[in-house]
C-alpha cells in the first residue's frame, strides 16, 4: 500500500503543479476555469488518499464540500462565459413589447390597405357601367 500511496501522491502533485501553471498562464478565462476544476479535483483526490492512508472518515464532509464548491464554481463561470443568441431566452422589456406590437399593427394596417385597394378599389375590368 505504501507504493500505491507514494505513486498516487506524486501523480497528484504533478497534476496540481500543471494546473497551477495553467491558471497562471491562461490565456483565456475558460482555460483558467478548467485548470481550477482540475486543481479542485486534485485536492479532492489528495484528501481522499490521505483519508485512506490514515483510515479516517472525518474527512468525507470536507470532500463533499470541496466537490460542491468546484461544481458550483464551474457552472457559474460557464454561465457567465456563454453567449446566448440574439433574442433567445431573454425576457423582453415593456419597451420591446410595445415596439413589437407597433410593428405588428403597422404590418397589419399595410396588409389591410393593400387588400382593400385590391378588392374594393373599383370595378372589375371590362365591366359595363
Amino acid at each position: 500500500m505504501i507504493v500505491a500511496v507514494f505513486v498516487t501522491t506524486a501523480l497528484l502533485a504533478v497534476a496540481a503543479l500543471l494546473a497551477v501553471v495553467r491558471i497562471e498562464r491562461g490565456p483565456s478565462m475558460l482555460d483558467r476555469s478548467i485548470a481550477f476544476d482540475v486543481l479542485t479535483s486534485v485536492l479532492v483526490g489528495a484528501i481522499a488518499v490521505e483519508a485512506a492512508w490514515s483510515r479516517r472518515t472525518e474527512t468525507i464532509p470536507i470532500l463533499v464540500v470541496l466537490s460542491l464548491v468546484g461544481f458550483v464554481g464551474s457552472v457559474t463561470i460557464a454561465r457567465f462565459a456563454s453567449v446566448e443568441p440574439e433574442g433567445e431566452a431573454s425576457v423582453p422589456s415593456s419597451e420591446e413589447i410595445a415596439a413589437d406590437e407597433a410593428d405588428r399593427l403597422e404590418a397589419l394596417d399595410t396588409a389591410e390597405a393593400s387588400h382593400d385597394a385590391e378588392h374594393h378599389g373599383g370595378g372589375a375590368e371590362g365591366e359595363v357601367r
